[in-house]
C-alpha cells in the first residue's frame, strides 16, 4: 500500500500536523494582536505586535494571574510529589509480591483507572465536607492523591519489573533493611519512570478544570485553568488578556516537560523489556 501510494503517508501526517497547529497558531497570533483586531479577523497575522495584552494580564488590578499560578504550582507540586512517594513504594511492594492479596489490590487499581472523575466527584465531596476539607488546597491534593495513585502505581511496577531483584538481595545480604533497599537501591534507579510520571500526573493536575472549580469553590481559590473562566465574564470584550492568560498558563507546562523529556522517553519504554 505505501509502494503504491508514497504520497499518502506525508499528506496524513501533514493533514495531522496542522490540526493541531491551528489552535496553537491562534493562541500565538491573538496574544501579540491589538484586542480590537481579534474579533474581526482572528486568524490574521499580529501586525503590527503589541506587548499589550501581555502587560495587561501581568498587571491586574485583581492579581488574577499571579494569585492563580501561585495556587496551581502549590496545589501540583503537593499532589505530584506525594503520588511519586506513594506510588513508587505501592508499586515496588506489589512488583515483588506474589501474593493473592497483592493482585487482587492490582485489580483495584486497575478498576480504578476506568473511573472518570466527573463519576466520583459527588461523594468525594460529601467525604471532604464530613472531613472539614471542602474549599481548602490540602481537599484538592487529597482529591488528586487519590485519583491519580493507580496511574502512578502501573508505571512504576513495569519500570521495577526491569530492575534484576539481584540488586535488592545483595543489599539484604548486606544488611539492608526493607525500607533501605527501597530508599537507597531501588528509588535512586526510578528517576526516569519518576519523570514520566511527573510530567504526565503535573500536566493532568495542572490542566485540570471542574476538580478544582468545585472543590475549591469561588470564594477560596483559583488555578490557572479556572482563572481563565473566571476572566471571562458576561460582556466581556477584551479576548486579547484571554488569550494572553492562557498563553501565560501554558508557558510553566511546557518549560517543565523540556526540563525532563530526556527521562521521559526513558520511563515510558524502560519497562517495557520485561514483563
Amino acid at each position: 500500500m505505501n509502494d503504491r501510494l508514497p504520497w499518502l503517508r506525508p499528506v496524513v501526517a501533514l493533514s495531522v500536523s496542522a490540526l493541531f497547529f491551528v489552535p496553537l497558531y491562534l493562541v500565538l497570533a491573538n496574544v501579540f494582536k491589538q484586542s480590537g483586531k481579534i474579533s474581526g479577523s482572528p486568524a490574521s497575522l499580529p501586525w503590527p505586535p503589541t506587548l499589550s495584552n501581555l502587560k495587561a494580564v501581568l498587571t491586574r488590578p485583581d492579581h488574577l494571574f499571579w494569585v492563580s499560578l501561585a495556587n496551581s504550582v502549590l496545589v501540583t507540586t503537593l499532589s505530584v510529589v506525594i503520588l511519586i512517594v506513594l506510588s513508587a513504594m505501592l508499586g515496588h511492594y506489589l512488583a515483588r509480591s506474589r501474593s493473592a492479596w497483592a493482585k487482587a489490590l492490582t485489580l483495584v487499581l486497575l478498576t480504578g483507572l476506568m473511573i472518570p472523575p466527573q463519576v466520583i466527584l459527588i461523594p468525594v465531596i460529601d467525604v471532604l465536607k464530613a472531613t472539614h476539607l471542602m474549599a481548602t488546597v490540602q481537599g484538592l491534593v487529597l482529591f488528586n492523591v487519590g485519583y491519580y495513585v493507580p496511574f502512578g502505581v502501573f508505571v512504576f511496577i513495569g519500570f521495577i519489573r526491569s530492575i534484576p531483584i539481584e540488586l535488592e538481595e545483595a543489599a539484604r545480604v548486606d544488611g539492608a533493611g526493607r525500607f533501605q533497599v527501597f530508599w537507597r537501591v531501588v528509588f535512586p534507579l526510578l528517576r526516569p519512570a519518576s519523570a514520566s510520571v511527573m510530567i504526565f500526573l503535573g500536566v493532568w493536575i495542572w490542566n485540570d478544570f471542574i476538580n478544582p472549580l468545585v472543590i475549591l469553590g469561588p470564594g477560596r481559590g483559583t488555578t490557572v485553568t479556572t482563572g481563565v473562566y473566571r476572566s471571562i465574564g458576561q460582556y466581556q470584550t477584551d479576548f486579547g488578556s484571554v488569550f494572553a492568560l492562557m498563553f501565560l498558563a501554558t508557558l510553566p507546562v511546557l518549560v517543565f516537560y523540556l526540563a525532563l523529556q530526556k527521562h521521559f522517553i526513558k520511563g515510558l519504554t524502560g519497562g517495557a523489556t520485561k514483563g
